[in-house]
């Protein structure tokens, strides 16, 4: 069992919720970029969620998650104090950060949390960071201060313009690399984006004409983690590749994102039902 220290949510519409569980074990191997898998209790599905943050004295990790499916908003139910049944991780592959000087990383949603701690080890590293965070409007918007502080420059956008600039991180990002190539400073040697696959797609056609190596985060249905199920391939320059093993992170300019977001739209039906039984018994109260 794993107790749930911290529970904080982290926008006006609740729909993140950050956690901080204790795990020992896991914080003292986490990494940037990696993942675990909880259950709420032994009937419970596995749910992958990458790793926020952790604490290797406390024996914390810490995970921000977002409502969007029936666990999930479950787990928005959890109180401090709490319990959940398994925590299992850290599972995965680290971001790869050896020899980058300048990086954009971007942000979409709740993938600012993912991204978060990946911006915040480069920054103190010493790689020159530029963040892109994009959220729908101002409402869900996260990690406003927290991304001020491990970025050398930070651009928020919103779809409508209710917080930050108007507009899509797509059109942000291609006039930072403009701006690089006008001013004749030095250009990013990567682009790391997480956010909706769709995002993300479009990103790579941003920085695919520029050669600007582009790594997304990828979550694709998951069961075990272990790559033994194999539900979560994803085609990748040509071959089969498991996200939980092989990844998360891969070269998204060799991601087939048809076949991507094919997959991803399997269970629409299902997550559709889950979500009505969830409202129906809590009253129509989503977000706990």
């Amino acid at each position: 069992m794993y107790k749930v220290v911290t529970k904080r949510f982290l926008n006006d519409s609740k729909s993140i919720c950050l956690f901080e569980i204790e795990a020992p074990l896991v914080a003292r191997h986490a990494q940037a970029g990696q993942f675990v898998v909880f259950r709420l209790d032994e009937q419970g599905e596995r749910v992958p969620v990458s790793v926020a943050g952790y604490d290797r004295e406390k024996g914390t990790v810490t995970v921000m998650v977002q409502a969007a499916g029936k666990t999930t908003k479950m787990l928005h139910t959890v109180e401090e104090g709490d319990y959940i049944s398994d925590l299992v991780g850290p599972l995965g592959k680290a971001t790869e950060m050896d020899d980058l000087r300048k990086v954009c990383v971007v942000g979409g949603g709740v993938g600012c949390a993912i991204a978060y701690p990946i911006a915040k080890e480069m920054h103190e590293r010493g790689i020159n960071v530029t963040f892109i965070a994009g959220f729908r409007s101002a409402d869900i918007v996260i990690l406003k201060e927290e991304l001020k502080a491990v970025s050398d420059k930070l651009i928020m956008c919103t779809d409508d313009g209710s917080y930050g600039k108007k507009g899509f991180t797509t059109v942000f990002l291609k006039e930072e690399i403009e701006a690089n190539i006008r001013d004749n400073e030095m250009q990013f040697d990567r682009v790391i984006a997480i956010g909706p696959d769709i995002m993300m797609k479009f990103l790579a056609d941003v920085t695919r004409p520029y050669g600007i190596k582009t790594i997304i985060s990828l979550d694709p249905i998951m069961v075990d983690g272990t790559g033994m199920c194999g539900c979560c391939r994803v085609i990748v320059g040509g071959e089969t590749k498991f996200a939980c093993v092989d990844g998360p992170d891969f070269d998204a300019h060799e991601v087939d994102f048809d076949s991507l977001l094919k997959r991803a739209a399997f269970y629409e039906d299902e997550q559709k039902a889950a979500d009505q039984h969830i409202c129906r018994i809590t009253g129509g109260k989503r977000n706990g």
